[in-house]
């Protein structure tokens, strides 16, 4: 199988949804398909959408030979018009892959109005959708109209290898000290660290502990303002701002800290919730988005909405009091891991849904 796979950047670059493109991408290989990766530049949105009047970019994919055609959705603003023009020239399908709309996410109403109507011209012109989660399928087919072929292939939480033992994952709830808090993502405000720092403020600084574990230079203003924040409410003892961490870092993270706090504003899946869970770590999120599909509120997390940091002291606090119940979700969080597909699982099944869109499209043709 010939496959095409439109990115920006680099299928290195540190975020939930490339990680998802890049382990398909490896399976796919794996499987002796060809992959080819056509990347465009990172630049602006406003200089995305000059992309769509690319002549170069249009021959690239029109001389293309393939099979099926995957763009991830992140590109929709450097494709809406010129897939219009693509799919009268081409014979092979073009399918996106959605982690999550833009327009989904928090925002001034009348910038969420413009990047709705360039999604929804994307979406209305490609042949189907691989999708994260039940929501983000919603959201499309809300935007979108009528369903076109699709399969929701959830994110998997296995790529760090996680091996702790329920004894283990027992003996690390009722250790006794500050809570050991872990937030995991690149520092920028759709993530929520504000809001945290926020909750956490509230506390006594003798409960908790922080390590954010996540890139400082994708927004360099938003990383200078949480600095500020932490000077200005007398954290910075408390808080350790490690920088991007290796898998292996990140895994050792995992196995020591007690609780995950991502609270974001939106998420259109939240591998991140996953992957802590399979370390036995209970996750606090907020009801935007998909975190409702991995966390059953109470049980193995909390469910709390965006912005919000009295609810999210309230927990924190709860945790670092009651070790028990911190005991108890944490074998939970571990419980529901284990429910979900492996990435082998996830990566094979998206690899059967190509091959069935391609068969009928050959047959079409």
């Amino acid at each position: 199988m010939r496959v095409g796979l439109v990115i920006y950047g680099s299928l290195d670059i540190i975020s939930g949804g490339y990680l998802y493109d890049r382990l398909l991408v490896e399976h796919l290989r794996h499987q002796g398909d060809k992959v080819d990766l056509i990347a465009l530049p990172w630049r602006t949105y406003g200089h995305h959408l000059t992309d769509n009047f690319s002549r170069n970019l249009f021959n690239q994919l029109h001389e293309a030979k393939l099979d099926v055609l995957l763009q991830d959705e992140l590109n929709h603003p450097s494709l809406f018009w010129l897939n219009r023009q693509l799919k009268k020239n081409v014979q092979y399908p073009i399918l996106s892959i959605v982690h999550h709309l833009r327009c989904s996410e928090a925002r001034p109403a009348w910038q969420n109005f413009f990047y709705r109507r360039v999604e929804q011209s994307y979406l209305a012109r490609v042949d189907g959708f691989i999708f994260n989660s039940q929501t983000t399928r919603t959201a499309v087919t809300a935007l979108a109209g009528a369903e076109k072929e699709s399969i929701v292939a959830y994110p998997a939480g296995d790529r760090l290898c996680p091996n702790l033992t329920l004894a283990q994952i027992t003996a690390r709830a009722r250790q006794p000290g500050p809570l050991q808090i872990l937030f995991i993502g690149n520092l920028i405000p759709r993530k929520g660290l504000h809001t945290l720092l926020a909750g956490l403020a509230r506390l006594p600084r003798e409960s908790w502990q922080l390590e954010v574990a996540g890139s400082l230079t994708v927004n360099p203003a938003y990383a200078h303002s949480i600095q500020r924040q932490l000077a200005a409410a007398g954290l910075t003892g408390q808080v350790t701002l490690s920088g991007p961490l290796t898998d292996t870092q990140l895994a050792e993270r995992l196995a020591r800290c007690q609780l995950l706090v991502v609270p974001s504003s939106y998420e259109g899946f939240g591998i991140v919730y996953l992957e802590g869970m399979g370390f036995g770590l209970p996750a606090i999120a907020t009801t935007a988005g998909a975190a409702s599909e991995i966390i059953n509120h109470g049980q193995n997390g909390f469910l709390i909405p965006p912005d919000d940091p009295a609810a999210l002291s309230r927990h924190i606090y709860e945790l670092s009091q009651n070790r028990e119940r911190l005991r108890q979700m944490s074998l939970a969080a571990r419980q529901r891991y284990n429910l979900h597909p492996t990435w082998c699982q996830t990566t094979e099944r998206i690899r059967q849904f190509l091959q069935e869109v391609t068969t009928q499209n050959d047959q079409a043709n």
